[in-house]
């Protein structure tokens, strides 16, 4: 279990240019952190939220799941984001509405929902960081909507694998061709065909499980 200083440092490290030093010393006695591995689901639709996630360390993917349980990416998080969606759940009472999962080893900063309203009132940095993560999120997904509504399909296959390389801070992308079909709303078909002629125009090399990003 990590002391309160340590605490103390992980969050300093992520917030302490963002949060008043009064915050970062309530955040640090109240937060609990969370260690995940890749591809483990945070949160489920459905879930009741009772805590608010930042993350300190790793990137989230954050994506919509119907009843037939195909999905919709919508936006990644990264170190020092948080959710927004989840924070709007969270203020109304609502169960959530998305799904959370972890793109790797992701360290997560936990807290009592019921903290954020009252914070929203007592700091000012507080509120800034929260509409800020409103504006960024809400940003991201009108390009993913954008990206949906006015892009080919391998013109969103190129921007997607760019993101994926820059999101992990690797050229090999450690997806299967079903991963990567329904990230994009897709059929596994057209990405494995889509996939097979970047790989013919040396853009690419396949192998199980993993792409090699060579160039855009």
């Amino acid at each position: 279990m990590l002391s309160t200083e340590k605490k103390k440092l992980l969050i300093r490290e992520i917030l302490g240019y963002i949060l008043e030093e009064e915050l970062l010393e309530e955040m640090s006695h109240l937060a609990k952190f969370r260690e995940t591995e890749t591809d483990e689901i945070i949160v489920h639709v459905g879930d009741e939220l009772k805590m608010i996630p930042i993350i300190i360390q790793g990137s989230i993917k954050v994506s919509r799941e119907n009843d037939e349980g195909q999905e919709i990416l919508l936006y990644y998080i990264e170190g020092g984001d948080t959710c927004a969606m989840t924070l709007q759940c969270c203020v109304q009472l609502k169960d959530s509405q998305i799904k959370a999962t972890t793109m790797e080893p992701s360290v997560l900063l936990m807290f009592p929902s019921k903290y954020m309203e009252l914070w929203m009132d007592k700091y000012k940095s507080w509120r800034e960081y929260i509409l800020s993560s409103y504006h960024n999120r809400m940003t991201e997904l009108m390009e993913t909507i954008d990206a949906m509504a006015f892009m080919k399909l391998d013109k969103r296959l190129l921007k997607y694998l760019n993101d994926q390389v820059k999101l992990l801070g690797s050229l090999e992308i450690h997806h299967t061709h079903q991963q990567i079909a329904d990230d994009l709303h897709s059929s596994r078909v057209v990405v494995s065909r889509l996939l097979k002629q970047l790989e013919n125009r040396g853009m690419i090399e396949i192998h199980r499980n993993r792409i090699l990003v060579k160039s855009f």
